[in-house]
């Protein structure tokens, strides 16, 4: 089910997700319980949110055990796309990631994939617009504002999904 047009997709650079501390998002972690920090409000993380969408074509916030997250990942690796993935099973802030990719999506639930700076929706609905032609359209009319030709938009290639 490969598509032709591929050889563009391979030359992607992915920015990578600079790691939040808890208390970016308004968190602070005592023993198990998770409090917020005076003075910050959720603010930070719907920015952060925001600013990773909008510095790359293809984002997918995820949890490294979900099925549904592993099938979008599939269907961007069959077609040689370049994406980003924030796991927010292993974030800080996962939570609280969640939470405002509820307010901003209308869903809770994990993945939220993001094409150029759109929501297109989960794992069922990835694989389904890329079943209907439909996926690959939408990450070549972001193409553009994805290719780097400078080193520093390379990333740290631990945040960095590379094709071989």
């Amino acid at each position: 089910m490969t598509r032709g047009g591929r050889g563009f997709l391979r030359h992607i650079n992915v920015l990578p997700v600079k790691s939040l501390n808890l208390i970016s998002c308004g968190l602070s972690r005592m023993g198990n319980f998770t409090s917020t920090a005076p003075g910050l409000s959720s603010s930070a993380c719907s920015q952060f949110v925001q600013d990773v969408v909008s510095s790359n074509c293809v984002v997918i916030f995820s949890k490294t055990t979900c099925p549904y997250c592993k099938m979008a990942k599939n269907v961007f690796n069959e077609i040689g796309a370049a994406y980003k993935v924030v796991e927010l099973d292993q974030h800080n802030d996962g939570g609280r990631l969640q939470e405002t990719l509820a307010q901003m999506t209308g869903a809770r639930t994990v993945p939220r994939v993001f094409i150029n700076g759109q929501c297109i929706g989960g794992g069922t609905d990835t694989k389904q617009l890329h079943q209907q032609g439909k996926l690959l359209p939408l990450i070549e009319q972001c193409r553009l504002c994805c290719l780097s030709t400078s080193p520093e938009g390379s990333g740290n290639p631990q945040y960095q999904h590379n094709q071989s």
